[in-house]
C-alpha cells in the first residue's frame, strides 16, 4: 500500500478509498503466483497496514488473532471512544477523581509558541556559552536531572535514543557545550553516590522535578545534594533549578530561596504524560537535543491519531488490538521488543504509560474491575537469547510488538552487499515469521530512524492508545491511587522507625531476637515490620546518626539475634 503525503489511508477492501488520496495498493494489483496460504496472508496484510507516506510510519496488525467481524463489532464502541477523546482536547474534566483537565494533546501543539518554550531556550543557551555560571564562576559542564516516574523515565527514552549511551563520555567540544546528564529516579544511594563520584558539583547544575513538589524520592535526593553542596562551601542555590506547579512546597523553597531557575508545570499534566512539556523540554535542551522536533512528531501523531475510523487510526486500531488479545481484560502480556540498541527504554517507558494508566481496581462507575495490561521487552536481537525462548516455545500468554528501525547508524558491510543491519531485519522478520507459524500473536511497527520526530510519534500514538483503552473499558487513565495507597503505607513505616528509634536508648544493653525486642517494646504487633527496621540499622549502624550501636549475629537456635548497646 502506497499514498502521497497528506493523505493516510487504513487499507481494507470494505472501505471506500477517496480519488484524492493518491496512489494506494489496489486488490487487482498483478502478484507473483503463491500458495493459497500465502496469498491469504499476503491479502490480510494489505487490509490491516496502515502507512503514513509523509513519515514513513508503519504499523502491521495482520500477525493478531482476529476477524474481519471482530472489526466490525468494535466499531459502534469506538463511536463512543472517539467522542471521549474529543471532550480531552476540549477542555472537559477526564480525571473526574482529581476533578482535572487533561491536557497533554493540546499543550504540545501550542508549546513552542508559549512564553515558557523561549524562557527554556534562553536559559538553557546562557549555561551553554557560560553567561550564566556556576557560583565559582565555573562553567556548567553537566546536570542531575532528579525525578521519578515520568519526570525520569521520558528523559531517560529521549537521551538515550538521540544522544546514545556514551553521551558524557564525548568531550565539551563535542558536545558543543552542552551538558554531561545523569539521573536520580530512586530513593537509593547507591544512584545518588554514583553521579557525585563523577560529577564535580562547581559545575553541575541540578534540576529538580516534581509536579506536587512533595514526592519523596525527589526530595530525599535534593536534600542530600543541598547537603553535598553545602560540605563543599558551594552555594546551591546558584545550581539549582525547578520544574514544579506553582505554589507547590518545591516552588516555594525555590522562590524563596533565589533558585538558579523555577519553571512552572500545568496542573493538567500527570508525570507520564509529560515528555512532550516543560519536564521533557528542559533535560533535552541542556543536552543539545532538537525538542521542537519532537514536539513535531508527536503533533504529526496526533493529527493521524484524531480520525474517528477505527480503521483509519493507528491509535484505535492499537488498543483494538489489545482489547481483542486480552478480552477486553488485559489477559495476555504486552511485550515490546524494538530493534535498536537506542530504544532499549522504551519498554521501561510504556510499562509506567500503560501500566499505571490501565491498572485500576475501580471502574468510572465504581464497580470492582481490576483492569490492567503487564508489559515488559528489551531490545530486539539480543532478546533472541533471552525470553524469546519462552516467546516461541512457552506459554501463549502474549502478543508482542516488534518496531523495527529502516535506517542503520553507520556502515556496517559483512559480506558483499550484505550488511550488519541486514542481518537484524533478517532475524526481526525471521522471527516474526516463527512466532506466527506457532499461532503466537504479533505486530510489526516500523519507522525510518531513531531521531526526535520518530521519537516523538511513538510516544503521542501510545499515549493516544492508552486513553482510547481507557475508554473502552471504562476506567479514568489519568489518576494513580494505588501509587497513593503505598505512599500511605510507606509513611506508616517511617514513623514505626521513628518511634523504633527513640526508644532503642531505653532498653539498653539488649540482646534478643525481633520478637523479643517487639515486646519489650511494646510492638508486638509490628515484630514483621519490626524484623526489616532492625535489619536495615544494623546493615548501616556506621551510617546513621543514632544515640545508641545496633547489630546482628546469627544463632543457629534462635535466628537473628539482634544488639542493641550504648554508643
Amino acid at each position: 500500500m502506497t499514498h502521497r503525503t497528506g493523505f493516510v489511508f487504513f487499507f481494507s477492501p470494505r472501505l471506500a478509498i477517496p480519488q484524492s488520496c493518491g496512489r494506494l495498493l489496489s486488490l487487482n494489483t498483478k502478484f507473483p503466483r503463491r500458495t493459497k496460504m500465502g496469498t491469504e496472508w499476503i491479502d490480510r496484510c494489505h487490509r490491516y497496514t496502515f502507512i503514513d507516506g509523509e513519515s514513513g510510519f508503519q504499523i502491521n496488525f495482520a500477525g493478531m488473532n482476529f476477524a474481519d467481524k471482530d472489526i466490525d463489532a468494535l466499531n459502534e464502541k469506538f463511536v463512543g471512544v472517539n467522542l471521549e477523546m474529543q471532550k480531552i482536547e476540549q477542555g472537559e474534566i477526564k480525571n473526574p477523581d482529581e476533578n482535572r483537565k487533561v491536557t497533554h494533546f493540546t499543550d504540545r501543539s501550542i508549546y513552542t509558541g508559549s512564553p515558557i518554550y523561549n524562557e527554556v531556550e534562553d536559559f538553557v543557551e546562557k549555561i551553554r556559552t557560560g553567561a550564566i555560571k556556576g557560583s565559582t564562576g565555573k562553567q556548567f559542564d553537566a546536570a542531575i536531572i532528579n525525578g521519578i516516574g515520568g519526570s525520569a523515565l521520558g528523559p531517560q527514552l529521549l537521551q538515550m535514543a538521540i544522544n546514545g549511551p556514551y553521551w558524557n563520555e564525548l568531550s565539551a567540544e563535542k558536545r558543543n557545550h552542552y551538558l554531561r546528564i545523569y539521573f536520580l529516579d530512586n530513593t537509593d544511594t547507591a544512584g545518588l553516590y554514583d553521579a557525585l563520584q563523577v560529577c564535580d558539583l562547581e559545575t553541575t547544575l541540578v534540576v529538580n522535578v516534581s509536579k506536587s513538589g512533595g514526592t519523596q524520592e525527589t526530595k530525599n535526593n535534593m536534600i542530600v545534594c543541598m547537603e553535598q553542596y553545602e560540605a563543599r562551601k558551594i552555594d546551591f542555590r546558584k545550581h539549582a533549578c525547578a520544574i514544579t506547579m506553582r505554589g507547590s512546597e518545591l516552588d516555594s523553597l525555590a522562590r524563596d530561596n533565589n533558585w538558579l531557575k523555577v519553571f512552572e508545570m500545568a496542573e493538567s499534566i500527570g508525570g507520564r504524560t509529560s515528555e512532550t512539556s516543560i519536564v521533557g523540554h528542559l533535560p533535552a535542551a541542556l543536552a543539545g537535543i532538537d525538542f521542537k522536533s519532537l514536539l513535531c512528531g508527536a503533533c504529526h501523531m496526533d493529527k493521524l491519531t484524531r480520525n474517528p475510523q477505527l480503521s483509519h487510526n493507528p491509535a484505535y486500531m492499537l488498543s483494538a488490538m489489545w482489547y481483542l488479545a486480552g478480552e477486553g481484560k488485559g489477559n495476555r502480556n504486552m511485550v515490546i521488543v524494538p530493534y535498536s540498541d537506542r530504544l532499549i527504554l522504551l519498554s521501561r517507558y510504556l510499562q509506567q504509560l500503560v501500566m499505571e494508566s490501565l491498572g485500576k481496581e475501580k471502574d468510572l462507575d465504581g464497580n470492582t474491575v481490576h483492569q490492567g495490561l503487564n508489559v515488559f521487552g528489551n531490545k530486539g536481537g539480543t532478546d533472541a537469547h533471552a525470553f524469546i525462548q519462552q516467546l516461541n516455545d512457552g506459554r501463549d500468554d502474549f502478543f508482542v510488538t516488534f518496531i523495527e528501525v529502516l535506517e542503520d547508524k553507520m556502515p556496517a558491510p559483512i559480506s558483499g552487499s550484505i550488511a550488519m543491519g541486514d542481518y537484524l531485519h533478517g532475524f526481526m522478520v525471521g522471527l516474526s515469521n516463527a512466532l506466527r507459524n506457532k499461532k503466537r500473536q504479533v505486530i510489526e511497527m516500523r519507522i525510518n530512524k531513531v531521531d526526535t520526530f520518530n521519537v516523538g510519534m511513538l510516544i503521542a500514538l501510545y499515549e493516544r492508545a492508552v486513553a482510547a483503552y481507557a475508554e473502552l473499558i471504562h476506567i479514568n487513565a489519568f489518576h494513580q491511587p494505588g501509587v497513593q495507597a503505598y505512599k500511605l503505607a510507606s509513611k506508616g513505616v517511617i514513623k514505626l522507625l521513628t518511634d523504633v528509634e527513640s526508644g532503642l536508648a531505653s532498653i539498653v544493653p539488649f540482646t534478643g531476637t525481633a520478637a523479643e525486642l517487639a515486646a519489650k517494646l511494646g510492638l508486638s504487633d509490628s515484630e514483621y515490620e519490626l524484623e526489616g527496621i532492625m535489619a536495615k540499622l544494623s546493615g548501616n549502624n556506621d551510617k546513621r546518626t543514632l544515640a545508641v550501636n545496633v547489630r546482628r549475629e546469627w544463632n543457629k537456635d534462635k535466628g537473628w539475634e539482634y544488639t542493641v548497646a550504648a554508643r
